[in-house]
């Protein structure tokens, strides 16, 4: 989020003047951004979490849940004109990526406390059916919901 590359980092000091920062979020326009689906803060490795033992998730079973996932929107979305749900147009989403009370409560108050657009709130359902899909969810829960409004950080390119 800098030209030196360590603003926000928690060992490491940003050498940029606040102009210099400003500088150079502003090259990245608001439009360009709000077709970034995931917006996600990356906190660097510290030594002590890299030199852990801990076995992590296969690369097998991951995609085995990816191809779970892009089976049941391929079904689901079959003679729509999407392959994925990335590619569902914005008049069917309201079919495809449908929200309970609780999500459209949660859904408008982030619409209203994050200043988003109409194409933010659109990429917003579209991950959240994602991610109900990877968790083998028919419907979008409050909790899919909440995870994909939380990928909609902006704040990572704000002082």
């Amino acid at each position: 989020p800098c030209r030196c590359g360590w603003r926000g980092h928690p060992d490491r000091r940003c050498t940029c003047s606040p102009r210099d920062r400003e500088r150079y979020v502003e090259k990245i326009s608001g439009p360009l951004l709000d077709r970034v689906d995931l917006h996600v803060t990356v906190p660097p490795v510290e030594y002590e979490a890299m030199r852990r033992r801990e076995t992590p998730e296969s690369s097998a079973v991951v995609k085995a849940r990816v191809d779970a996932a892009r089976a049941v929107q391929a079904q689901r979305l079959a003679g729509s004109g999407a392959a994925c749900n990335a590619q569902i147009a914005p008049a069917q989403l309201a079919g495809f990526c449908r929200l309970d009370s609780a999500g459209e409560k949660l859904m408008a108050n982030a619409f209203q406390r994050m200043g988003l657009t109409a194409r933010s709130h659109d990429r917003i359902l579209r991950v959240a059916r994602t991610i109900a899909d990877l968790d083998g969810e028919a419907e979008i829960g409050a909790a899919h919901l909440a995870e994909a409004i939380q990928y909609r950080n902006t704040d990572i390119l704000k002082g």
